[in-house]
């Protein structure tokens, strides 16, 4: 805190009621191979502060990569700037801090002291696996390995003084098979802070199998099925759907949950939950306003029990803030995690309930494909016909179209194949009632 008194000090003679500093520091290093070799390895540091003030209730802010004094009041005289030409009456605040806080170790000192030679030589291994998984494998077109140091602090003039760590990696590789005139791609990836646990020929049968059974796909007749999603698809769809309980997108009058708060809003075999407090690399025990963040459901057995709060967004509503306030000098509303409860039946028991179907189980151009005011949404897809209650043939070349909000409302069942996204999702396979699909 010494550091930055300066700055403290300097604030209040210039009339500053409240001031914050939020310090993101960072490391990134970057290895990727192409035929055994490496052919890029980048380890770069990032530092970076945000600066926020309070002026006759106004907030100003202002952001620098570099700490000492001369910054420092480079940083006052611009956030006395900024405050003088805010024109909105939204609330402002410098959180003067929780009576509580459940902090969640999310750093692996063991993972950055393995060596640079170990992890090329698990790359290789996973290149070498992936290349000799299956004879149709004509190309592993890259091997990557990705690892992220990341240290939080927030402190203010209210005496908040809160720091997180937090590191993790993952690796994956990307393989290209042939069979006849047909060519298909996969990748897939290891998430997680124990360099131990990742075992690269385990993940080199994921991506091969993953490859080759796409092979001899055609497109099926255009119809509405019943459907099962596989747990990648079922985590993009809830990215947006979650989005739609943020309350500055409700305050905006651009949700579709708008006044549904206690309604039943999806199937009751749906709960979600933003848990920012599970043992997981997405853990986040304070948000970037220094709230204590904690547990809880978003729908409960289809239900919508809240909106997701920032400082801003609670008070104009009149309410507590969720521990939901993500960003810089402006804090949208976000959830770290988001959780769907897992379900009892597996993937197999879920292609037995359809019986005849579709297993979509890949999406691609949701941001141009889902439209935000209606739900509706028109993907790009692949995957499997379900003939008699098994997977039987790959699909290609079809698209699914539908409703967000009919999608979950539609849910028959969830699965029990956990699966940890790497956009801080943890979701399972769904079945639900039918989707439409366009092919043939």
């Amino acid at each position: 805190m010494a550091k930055y008194d300066k700055f403290f000090a300097l604030a209040k003679e210039n009339g500053l009621e409240e001031v914050e500093l939020h310090i993101s520091e960072s490391r990134n290093l970057s290895i990727s191979l192409f035929h055994g070799e490496v052919d890029n390895y980048a380890d770069n540091n990032g530092y970076s502060i945000v600066a926020r003030g309070i002026l006759n209730g106004k907030s100003g802010s202002a952001t620098c990569d570099v700490w000492n004094n001369k910054k420092a009041a480079w940083l006052v005289k611009e956030m006395v700037s900024n405050a003088g030409v805010i024109e909105n009456d939204d609330p402002v605040f410098i959180f003067k801090g929780s009576e509580k806080y459940r902090r969640v170790s999310t750093f692996n000192r063991a993972l950055e002291n393995v060596q640079p030679e170990e992890k090329l030589a698990k790359l290789r291994a996973l290149e070498k696996a992936v290349k000799e998984g299956d004879p149709r494998v004509i190309e592993v077109a890259s091997v990557q390995y990705e690892q992220v140091f990341k240290k939080v602090t927030l402190v203010n003039s209210n005496g908040l003084n809160l720091t997180q760590r937090s590191n993790y990696f993952y690796a994956y590789a990307h393989c290209v098979a042939k069979e006849g005139e047909q060519t298909k791609s996969g990748y897939e990836l290891f998430l997680g802070n124990d360099f131990a646990a990742f075992d690269p020929e385990v993940l080199a049968k994921k991506i091969v199998a993953k490859t080759v059974e796409q092979l001899g796909g055609e497109a099926c007749s255009s119809n509405k099925y019943k459907a099962v999603l596989h747990p990648d698809v079922v985590a993009s769809l809830i990215k947006a759907y979650v989005g739609h309980a943020s309350a500055e997108e409700v305050q905006k009058q651009s949700s579709l949950f708008i006044g549904k708060v206690g309604q039943q809003i999806a199937s009751k075999k749906v709960t979600i939950e933003d848990r920012p407090l599970n043992r997981n690399v997405f853990a986040r025990w304070f948000d970037d306003e220094g709230v204590a963040t904690y547990n809880k459901p978003i729908v409960k057995n289809g239900v919508l029990q809240t909106y997701l709060y920032n400082l801003t967004t609670a008070a104009k509503a009149g309410v507590e803030t969720t521990g939901n306030g993500y960003g810089g000098a402006k804090k949208s509303v976000l959830s770290t995690f988001t959780y769907l409860k897992p379900g009892r039946k597996s993937l197999d028991e879920l292609f037995a309930k359809v019986g005849d179907g579709v297993y979509i189980t890949d999406v691609s151009g949701l941001h141009a494909g889902l439209n935000p005011q209606s739900g509706n949404f028109s993907l790009q897809s692949t995957g499997f016909l379900i003939e008699d209650g098994k997977k039987g043939r790959p699909l290609d070349l079809v698209t699914i179209s539908g409703n967000l909000i009919d999608v979950f409302k539609d849910v028959v069942e969830v699965g029990n194949d956990v699966t940890l996204s790497p956009s801080g999702v943890s979701t399972q396979s769904v079945l639900i009632k039918q989707i439409g699909v366009s092919g043939k």
